[in-house]
């Protein structure tokens, strides 16, 4: 018998807001918004709370459980938002606080969970903290609350040590003393616009104590907590020595990086989030030197996730891919964590492109290579990551098989490390591009005056209203996977997978009633089919028996 396979009906409701289960986060899908890039609500060009906030319902239809917002605050915008001005209050451009209300009320009104971002490692140099302490210079009490030195060399001329900024060139700048003279340095992990806290300082953990409460009392469901391995620095500051830039992202230990005080700051907020009813959660984004130092971050006293980076990183390979996915899992259990899985976010390129490229060329890549290859192996890499075990992370617009825009104008880029000559590679503007909506129309639906970063020519062809119905669509193929991932019992929530013995490029696991087979080679692979197809991430064929698992695939089985 040969039978081709249609996509499963999509799911025509997200989750009941009675449906709050204990430990929803465990198996939970998460859905990241880029709010200036999601949709535009008052034609500026920009996207909005209120763009977001008209759109929850196909967040809904898409069957996630809830939505990460990037940051919305108070912001000069030197980094997209990540340099915060005011922690409690909405920047003009995306809103106002009675926006942020609005969108978090009709969220729970549709099932949906709202989680925002946190940003306490640095703030913006416009924060009234940073601006009082230049002005009243040294000897202010608020410089104690960020990272001030001396300058070394004869006149202090020279930066305090040799760390560097994550964005490229000395992570310390100078400062002019209030008659003129020059003074100080501070310290800046990122960009000079972004001064780091200090965290050795009570003002700063009671300050965010504080902005925690104010937004739980806002109703959020939880907090995802950037650079969250980079709050506390070895004492003294100590010179870093010879050391791979390429490293400076956590990859290798850092005198400024996953610095042990930082878990006593996560365990003080994790008995706040306990405070709280519904289960609210605090994410970390924390780059570790390995799975085992991220399980630390979610600690039963502290946060509940960590997102796992080591499997953003894979490349399309069966044997890296198993193993990775072992040591995630192994990494969670002794700490009774769920294991997170992410394929793409606003700071690497999309994985439809970086699968569309040969392996080892890391995560922020200039080409788009092989676009048919990369959008087959990216919704192949899907129908994976949603089998997996735990928690599950979507960016926008990856559900359309967006790929990175590699072409845009220099004059059109706007990220703070393109215009550094080192660090990172100063390419996330691709990853940011508005996403469609429509076919046609200004800016396809995000909005009606055209949109902040260059839509590209052909854009309209992924738009929702284009893949909506089609069941070939990778927009109908993520709506059907969340539909089965939601219903059948093997999904979601747990610990372990079984391995099924593969050829060679196969993966295949088994769950409770379910497997799922993954082809990471360039040809057919014959296997025996296991049961009956769920779902399929390509157009397959079978006949009862053994079975050709097609090129760059992965099939879902229930048995």
């Amino acid at each position: 018998m040969t039978q081709h396979l249609a996509a499963p009906t999509a799911p025509t409701s997200g989750p009941s807001t009675e449906d709050r289960h204990t430990g929803w986060w465990r198996d939970a899908v998460i859905y990241q918004v880029y709010p200036r890039s999601f949709a535009d609500g008052n034609g500026d060009g920009m996207g909005d709370l209120e763009g977001v906030r008209r759109r929850l319902p196909y967040l809904r239809d898409l069957g996630v459980d809830a939505v990460w917002l990037s940051p919305f605050y108070a912001s000069p915008q030197a980094d997209a938002g990540y340099d915060v001005a005011d922690y409690r209050a909405i920047d003009p451009m995306f809103g106002t606080l009675l926006d942020a209300d609005a969108l978090i009320r009709d969220a729970h009104d549709l099932g949906l969970r709202i989680i925002v971002d946190l940003v306490p490692n640095h703030s913006s140099d416009q924060h009234e903290w940073f601006k009082r302490a230049l002005k009243e210079g040294p000897g202010s009490a608020l410089r104690d609350r960020y990272h001030f030195r001396p300058g070394k060399g004869e006149a202090g001329e020279l930066p305090p040590n040799d760390w560097e900024s994550i964005f490229g060139g000395p992570a310390w700048t100078r400062t002019a003393n209030p008659d003129g003279t020059p003074g100080d340095w501070y310290l800046h992990l990122f960009a000079p616009e972004q001064p780091d806290f200090n965290w050795e300082h009570p003002a700063v953990a009671d300050e965010f104590r504080s902005i925690l409460r104010f937004w739980l009392d806002m109703g959020v469901d939880g907090f995802r907590i950037d650079v969250a391995h980079g709050l506390v620095k070895a004492e003294g500051l100590p010179d870093l020595g010879s050391h791979d830039q390429l490293k400076l992202l956590g990859n290798d230990v850092m005198p400024f990086f996953d610095q042990d005080g930082v878990h006593e700051i996560y365990r003080s907020w994790r008995q706040i989030l306990d405070e709280y009813p519904g289960e609210r959660i605090g994410v970390a984004e924390a780059w570790t030197p390995t799975v085992e130092r991220t399980a630390n971050y979610v600690r039963p006293d502290e946060l509940h996730q960590a997102f796992n980076f080591q499997y953003l990183g894979t490349d399309w390979d069966a044997a890296a891919l198993r193993e990775v996915i072992d040591v995630s899992l192994a990494a969670m259990r002794p700490v009774d964590a769920p294991a997170t899985w992410v394929l793409s976010n606003h700071d690497v390129t999309r994985h439809a492109t970086r699968f569309a490229n040969p392996p080892g060329l890391g995560t922020q890549i200039r080409t788009p290579g092989d676009r048919e290859l990369g959008l087959r192996r990216a919704r192949a890499a899907t129908l994976l990551m949603l089998a997996l075990p735990g928690s599950a992370y979507i960016y926008q617009g990856e559900e359309l098989g967006l790929p990175d825009v590699t072409d845009l104008p220099d004059a059109a880029r706007q990220d703070p490390s393109f215009f550094r000559a080192e660090g990172q590679d100063g390419f996330r503007d691709g990853c940011r591009v508005p996403i469609p909506w429509t076919a046609g129309g200004p800016s396809h639906g995000f909005g009606t005056g055209g949109s902040w970063l260059p839509q590209p020519a052909g854009w309209g062809e992924l738009s929702v209203e284009t893949q909506s119905g089609d069941p070939a669509s990778t927009l109908e193929l993520y709506r059907s996977a969340l539909a089965v991932r939601r219903e059948h019992p093997g999904l979601g929530a747990g610990t372990e997978v079984a391995w099924l013995d593969a050829p060679e490029g196969v993966v295949a696991l088994a769950r409770e009633g379910f497997v799922c087979t993954v082809n990471t080679t360039g040809t057919a692979v014959r296997i025996p089919a296991p049961g009956r197809i769920l779902l399929a991430s390509g157009e397959v064929t079978y006949t009862e028996g053994d079975f050709d698992l097609p090129a760059d695939t992965t099939v879902w089985w229930t048995v």
